[in-house]
C-alpha cells in the first residue's frame, strides 16, 4: 500500500501547505515532460505484484506475516495490510524473448520459499482473489499489519468518513442461483485487506501513456470476465469478482450525503477517456483531498533547475491513496524518470501459471491497442467501458460485454474469435518467443473455450459439496482444501477437476 510515514496527525496547515506542494510537484511534472529526458530502456519493461494469503491447519487466516517475511529475509516480499497478507513485489525486467517462462519459474521458487517458511508457523500461502473463509471478526483493526502507515490511514479515513464502512453487496445470482445479500458495518478499513490482487506494470513513454492507459480501460471487463476468482466473502456467494465492490466499499471514505451529490469515490474507473499523464494527476488535485498531508523539505522546481530528476513525493503520495484500477505511476530509478501503467484489475491466482497467462495477454492485446491507427476508445463510448467491468465483475465469463463493430457478446467468444489471435500480433511486435506466446495464449483460450474461470470453479465445487449435506462454512473450507491441491501443483484452473455429486 505504498512507502511508509511517520506522522501520527495533521493540522489545518498540514493540508494547506501539502496543497501548496502538490501544485508544485505538477508544475514541475509537466516542465518535465515537455523539456526533459526520461528513461527510454530499448526493451518494454515490466513489473508485478502478487499479494498472497496465509492459512492456518483449520484454512481460516494464519496471522503470521511478520515471523514469515523474517524467516523469508527477501526484499521482494513485504506486508500487506492484513497480518495474514503477504506481498511479492517482482524486480522490473523486460518483456521480449522467454523473460516469461524465467520469470514463472521465480514466481515458483519465491512461492515455494514463502511456503517452506509459513510451515514452520503452522501456516500455508493461497493465491486467490479473496480468502473465502475470513470471518467478520478477522476484519478488525487487530488484525491489521502492525505498519505506522496502515494505522495512520485507517484513522484519517475513518475520520473522513464520519461514520463505520458499510458493505453492501448483493449477489449477482450467477448461474441462475438465488441471490444473496451481505450487509455489514465496520469501525476499520480492514475489510480492505479481504482483496488480494495481481498488479501488472508496464513501462511507457510520456507521450504514449494517453492511449495506453485508454486501451488499459478498454480490456478492463475483459479481463475480469476470464480472469474473475473472488465469488465468496464473510461465507455469501455474491459477485464473480466480488473484489471489486469489496474494494471500493472498503475505501469509500464519502458519506450518504457525499455520494448523494455526486462526490467521487477513492476507488475509481474514472469518467473519460485522456490525451496524456498529466490529466490524470490534475485530476487527484481537483477532485480529491489529502488522506496523509505529508511534506517533504524537496523544492522539485528547484531540482529541476539543478538538472536532476524531482520525486515529486507528495504528488506521488496522493495518488497513491486514490485506487484507479488503472493507475498512473511516476518514478525515479538512477536519477532518470519514467512513467508507468499500473493495472490492478485482476485477482490473485488460481495458479503462478494462469497468474502469467493473464499478464501475458494482457500486454500482448494492450499494444495492439494502444497502437491502432484507429484506437478501439473512439467507437467505444468511456461509459460503456465502464459498464463492461461492472458487468464482467459481476457474472464474470456469464457476463455480456459491448465491443465496437461486433455489438454485445460472451466474453469466451469474443476472446476466441478476435482478442486471442490480436494478443498473438501484440507479443510478436514486442520480440516475445512463439514459445512463450504459444504456452501462456493457450491458458487462456482453453480457460475460455472450458468456460471454467477460478470463480466458476469454486462455485461449481462449493455447490457441489452442499449438495452432499454440508453447510456453507464446511463446504468452503472443503473447496479450499482442493483449490490448495490446484494450485501446488501448478495446473491451469481450466483443467481443475468438479468432484462428483
Amino acid at each position: 500500500m505504498g512507502q511508509d510515514v511517520g506522522r501520527t496527525g495533521f493540522r489545518r496547515s498540514d493540508r494547506h501547505r501539502y496543497r501548496v506542494k502538490v501544485r508544485q510537484c505538477l508544475d514541475a511534472l509537466a516542465q518535465l515532460v515537455r523539456d526533459c529526458p526520461f528513461d527510454a530502456p530499448a526493451r518494454p519493461m515490466t513489473g508485478l505484484e502478487l499479494e498472497l494469503n496465509l492459512v492456518d491447519s483449520e484454512l481460516l487466516p494464519a496471522l503470521a506475516n511478520a515471523a514469515v517475511l523474517d524467516a523469508v529475509g527477501a526484499e521482494e516480499f513485504t506486508t500487506e495490510l492484513g497480518r495474514w497478507n503477504l506481498e511479492i513485489n517482482v524486480p522490473p525486467r523486460a518483456l521480449p524473448g522467454d523473460a516469461a517462462l524465467e520469470l514463472e519459474r521465480h514466481l515458483l521458487d519465491t512461492v515455494s520459499v514463502a511456503e517452506a517458511k509459513a510451515q514452520a508457523f503452522g501456516a500455508r500461502v493461497v493465491q486467490i482473489g479473496i480468502l473465502p473463509t475470513l470471518r467478520a471478526e478477522d476484519l478488525v483493526s487487530e488484525r491489521m499489519s502492525p505498519r505506522p502507515r496502515y494505522e495512520l490511514l485507517n484513522e484519517q479515513m475513518l475520520e473522513a468518513r464520519g461514520e463505520p464502512f458499510r458493505l453492501d453487496i448483493e449477489g449477482s445470482g450467477l448461474g441462475g442461483r438465488v441471490a444473496e445479500h451481505l450487509i455489514a458495518d465496520f469501525e476499520t478499513i480492514a475489510p480492505e485487506a479481504a482483496c488480494t490482487a495481481t498488479q501488472l506494470h508496464l513501462q511507457v513513454p510520456p507521450h504514449a501513456y494517453g492511449a495506453y492507459w485508454n486501451a488499459s480501460q478498454c480490456l478492463a471487463g475483459v479481463q475480469l470476465a476470464v480472469g474473475a476468482n473472488s465469488p465468496f466473502l464473510l461465507d455469501k456467494l455474491l459477485w464473480a469478482e466480488t473484489r471489486i465492490p469489496l474494494f471500493k466499499q472498503a475505501c469509500d471514505v464519502r458519506s450518504v450525503e457525499l455520494r448523494n451529490q455526486g462526490v467521487r469515490p477513492r476507488v475509481w474507473f474514472g469518467e473519460k477517456w485522456i490525451n496524456s499523464i498529466q490529466e490524470q494527476f490534475e485530476e487527484n488535485s481537483r477532485y480529491f483531498p489529502a488522506l496523509l498531508p505529508i511534506c517533504e523539505p524537496e523544492d522539485p522546481l528547484a531540482e529541476l533547475a539543478a538538472g536532476r530528476a524531482p520525486e515529486l513525493t507528495e504528488m506521488r503520495l496522493l495518488n497513491g491513496t486514490i485506487w484507479r484500477w488503472n493507475r498512473p505511476v511516476y518514478d525515479t530509478v538512477d536519477g532518470m524518470a519514467h512513467f508507468r501503467v499500473e493495472n490492478r484489475v485482476l485477482p490473485a491466482g488460481p495458479t503462478i501459471v494462469d497468474t502469467m497467462a493473464n499478464a501475458i495477454f494482457f500486454y500482448g492485446l494492450l499494444r495492439v491497442l494502444a497502437e491502432q491507427e484507429r484506437p478501439l476508445w473512439t467507437r467505444l463510448p468511456f461509459e460503456a467501458a465502464g459498464e463492461n467491468f461492472k458487468i464482467a465483475a459481476r457474472y464474470g465469463m456469464n457476463a455480456s460485454l459491448y465491443w465496437p463493430e461486433l455489438g454485445w457478446v460472451r466474453p469466451d467468444e469474443l476472446m476466441l474469435r478476435t482478442l486471442l489471435p490480436m494478443a498473438a500480433d501484440g507479443l510478436a511486435g514486442w520480440g516475445v518467443s512463439t514459445s512463450v506466446a504459444d504456452r501462456y495464449l493457450d491458458v487462456i483460450e482453453q480457460r475460455c473455450a472450458n468456460r471454467q474461470t477460478g470463480a466458476a470453479w469454486q462455485v461449481g465445487t462449493v455447490e457441489t459439496l452442499e449438495s452432499r449435506g454440508r453447510d456453507r462454512p464446511a463446504a468452503i473450507r472443503g473447496m479450499l482444501d482442493r483449490y490448495l491441491d490446484g494450485m501446488a501443483a501448478n495446473e491451469p484452473v481450466h483443467a481443475w477437476e468438479l468432484p462428483r455429486s
